[in-house]
């Protein structure tokens, strides 16, 4: 005699709560991979600050996605084991709770193990990281200056940017080897170069409407290496050089171009 009504909608309602579950799990796992890889990008951002360790965080929020997608697809079987159970007419209460025995495990064991790594990741870093990023934009806002890392050395970028220049047609007028010309000197500096480049059809406008803007026009990109050999890519904002010569809003896509350049010649 199979079961009644009621206990093929309570069986119904426990696979729900169990995908439920299944997908709060996934949800938290991405929050936690998304957490470790923040803590890697920081880490190439604030090399003076380091955070001792970000896998950790990562391997746990990938294992716990996974477990979300096991709860899912492991309720959804004894669903339908159940389903047989309940159309033979057989007890529902002949098996021990594996699955719930299992999912609590396994989450005690990965909450120990981030409860770990937040003690073991320095918590006083991790605070730093944001209260860095923002001082990163306030200053930024302040002196003009965009300064973002680069992945590769001085001359690879230099390189990568003026094929970039080239492809769009945007004209390179120079570029300033100021090492180059400290070491004629006898004199030492980290690899520096300025590169000035620019379109006469984007920047005359902006000349016409503030006359001042040509002292910051042609558009320039600099890129130096520091004493530690780390690549840094700096820029005017243009928002700041709207703001410093009073540029009309239309025309600040004349500028912003440069902001995109750099970010492709960083990657």
């Amino acid at each position: 005699m199979g079961g009644s009504a009621t206990d093929y909608l309570a069986a119904e309602r426990t696979v729900l709560a169990w995908i439920r579950t299944g997908i709060a799990l996934m949800g938290l796992g991405f929050v936690l991979a998304r957490f470790g890889l923040f803590l890697e990008e920081f880490n190439h951002l604030q090399p003076d600050f380091q955070v001792r360790s970000y896998g950790i965080s990562l391997s746990i929020g990938v294992a716990l996605i996974l477990m979300g997608v096991s709860v899912c697809l492991l309720s959804t079987l004894r669903h339908l084991r159940m389903l047989k159970q309940l159309e033979a007419g057989e007890s529902l209460y002949l098996h021990r709770p594996r699955l719930v025995i299992g999912v609590v495990a396994a989450l005690v064991i990965l909450g120990l193990s981030m409860a770990g790594y937040l003690v073991f990741a320095n918590p006083k870093t991790l605070v730093h990281a944001s209260i860095w990023q923002e001082k990163l934009m306030a200053t930024s806002m302040e002196n003009g200056i965009v300064r973002i890392p680069g992945n590769h050395s001085v001359d690879e970028t230099v390189a990568k940017l003026q094929g970039i220049l080239q492809a769009k047609s945007v004209k390179l007028f120079v570029v300033v080897d100021h090492s180059g010309e400290v070491a004629g000197a006898r004199l030492k500096m980290p690899n520096t170069k300025l590169l000035i480049f620019g379109n006469p059809k984007a920047g005359t406008p902006l000349m016409l409407a503030s006359p001042s803007a040509a002292l910051d026009l042609p558009l320039k990109i600099l890129v130096a290496e520091d004493a530690a050999g780390k690549t840094w890519i700096s820029y005017n904002a243009p928002a700041y050089l709207q703001s410093r010569h009073a540029l009309p809003a239309d025309l600040l896509p004349n500028i912003a171009a440069i902001e995109a350049l750099a970010a492709k010649a960083a990657e």
